[in-house]
């Protein structure tokens, strides 16, 4: 099957998107996807129907009772390769592939399957729903925004996070030289005592925090209650990804509130200890952060 894609895909550029053989006539697209395993680019020739600023694509692998390989590959990464020819040139464009369903689908494929009556064979064959994907060409100036505003929204949460760890290990450092000038005056030879400076620094800690923890909270609630659910609908094959992120979400609710307490213990206790407590919080939340943008930065930016 390779060795035939193969084939299709020279002839398809060499002829500016003509070929002949099983598939004269039939209007045909080369799709480029991401490997969902793999990571690599895979081309297959997809037969195609316009329609209006979109392209169709039907998933029927021929009849064949499991869906094509591509079609695994765009629903975990929907941002797709096109290359449409008329005969005379091949423009080559970006696209977000979304599949349709319900009425729409249903509609769509008993039309293609009035023009080519094959796919009416393929779908009384295939003991499964045969897929229909549009296709949508990317706008250049708006793709990044949704994924662009995910990041701003990190970087701000993780400048707030690296300025409550600054200030903690100021205090640390603060509290260490204090306690060892003390043990100096006072003659002592062991037992620096670890107080903070206080008062001061615990409503300070306290006050970025209970900002830091706001924009957190209302930031996970976005992604909850609108983000998840948008893309869910969007990109189906992202819903495993998405049960991860909600489960993270609840252990960073837990973290929030362990925020809040270790900010409260600021005024006394072991500074060294205080600091290690954030680092730790701040590596898991960082984790969570970078998981999100990998797993959901292309599908916000195709949205």
């Amino acid at each position: 099957m390779s060795e035939w894609n193969d084939k299709i895909i020279e002839e398809f550029r060499a002829n500016a998107g003509m070929v002949g053989g099983p598939f004269e006539g039939t209007p045909l697209i080369l799709l480029t996807t991401t490997g969902a395993r793999t990571g690599a680019a895979r081309t297959n020739p997809v037969a195609c129907r316009r329609d209006g600023d979109r392209i169709l694509v039907f998933a029927s692998n021929a009849g064949a009772p499991r869906h094509p390989d591509w079609y695994h590959n765009l629903l975990a990464n929907p941002t797709v390769t096109v290359e449409v020819g008329d005969g005379t040139a091949i423009e080559t464009f970006i696209a977000t592939a979304r599949p349709l369903s319900g009425e729409e689908r249903d509609r769509i494929y008993a039309r293609q399957a009035e023009v080519a009556p094959v796919f009416a064979d393929y779908q009384k064959k295939a003991s499964r729903v045969i897929p229909v994907v549009a296709l949508y060409r990317r706008d250049p100036k708006r793709a990044r925004a949704l994924g662009d505003e995910l990041v701003r929204i990190h970087d701000g949460m993780r400048a707030e996070m690296a300025a409550l760890l600054a200030a903690i290990e100021d205090a640390a450092g603060n509290a260490v030289e204090d306690a060892a000038g003390n043990a100096a005056e006072d003659g002592a030879a062991t037992g620096i005592p670890v107080n903070l400076p206080g008062r001061d620094l615990e409503e300070a800690l306290r006050e970025r925090c209970l900002s830091f923890c706001t924009a957190f909270h209302e930031h996970h609630i976005n992604e909850s209650e609108r983000g998840f659910p948008l893309l869910e609908r969007a990109y189906p094959g992202l819903a495993p990804a998405l049960d991860r992120l909600r489960e993270e979400h609840v252990r960073l609710a837990e973290i929030r509130e362990d925020l809040r307490a270790a900010v409260g213990e600021a005024g006394s206790g072991d500074p060294a200890a205080l600091k290690d407590r954030f680092a730790r919080l701040s590596a898991e939340l960082e984790a969570h952060f970078a998981r999100e943008e990998e797993q959901l930065l292309a599908a916000l930016n195709a949205l």
